[in-house]
């Protein structure tokens, strides 16, 4: 009996507000109905940092505010990050993430300093998350688009130059560590659309995986 081929995980990553974790959960609802991958379905990890936040009542105006307090927020969510992905993995399973441990050094290098995040770079956790990256599919989702939204809880940028400048600072940092990327441009609005973006370049990977299994047999 052969052992069902493991996917490559995949993050699907970017700035604040661009429809990140809508468009994993649409990933999500095309695996519940799909029938013609030989895998498992995927898990999904969704709003890390989000439930980090409410866990040590941080709010969004905490980390403009007080460096310290932003530095410990971002050290917390890419533990929770590195725990999430272990979780998964330790089943045998492959995720859908809505963020990485990419977002907490950006978020570091632009709101305490980069000093700050080079110590986060240097952390154990984020070289075990960086060669996870290395691994999979990872999609960044281009900031621009028409849903900005302050829900209250997440960062928002102060103008569209600062939000189109975080998806820059997020791209510079993958090359940065030579992270392979797909960018999912922001006037690809349909949901049909943006799914289907993603699951192209994730075949890719499972064709590549199926044929590589059938020359070691």
């Amino acid at each position: 009996m052969t052992t069902p081929l493991k996917p490559r995980d995949i993050y699907i990553v970017g700035a604040q507000s661009t429809g990140k974790t809508t468009l994993v959960k649409a990933v999500e609802n095309h695996f519940k109905g799909a029938n013609r991958y030989p895998i498992t379905r995927p898990k999904i990890i969704t709003e890390v940092a989000r439930t980090v936040l409410e866990q040590l009542n941080f709010t969004a105006s905490d980390i403009k505010s007080s460096p310290a307090r932003a530095l410990a927020l971002q050290q917390r969510i890419l533990q929770a990050q590195l725990s999430a992905e272990h979780a998964v993995s330790e089943q045998g399973d492959w995720f859908v993430s809505d963020r990485s441990g990419v977002d907490p050094i950006v978020y570091t290098r632009k709101y305490v300093s980069k000093d700050a995040a080079n110590d986060l770079v240097k952390s154990t956790e984020w070289l075990e998350l960086r060669d996870r990256m290395k691994k999979s599919v990872v999609i960044v989702c281009e900031a621009g688009v028409d849903w900005l939204t302050d829900d209250g809880v997440r960062l928002m940028p102060e103008s569209r130059e600062d939000w189109i400048g975080f998806h820059q600072l997020f791209c510079s940092y993958l090359e940065d560590w030579d992270l392979g990327y797909e960018v999912l441009r922001c006037d690809v609005t349909g949901m049909h659309e943006r799914v289907a973006f993603v699951l192209e370049r994730w075949e890719l990977t499972l064709q590549s995986g199926v044929l590589k299994e059938l020359e070691g047999t």
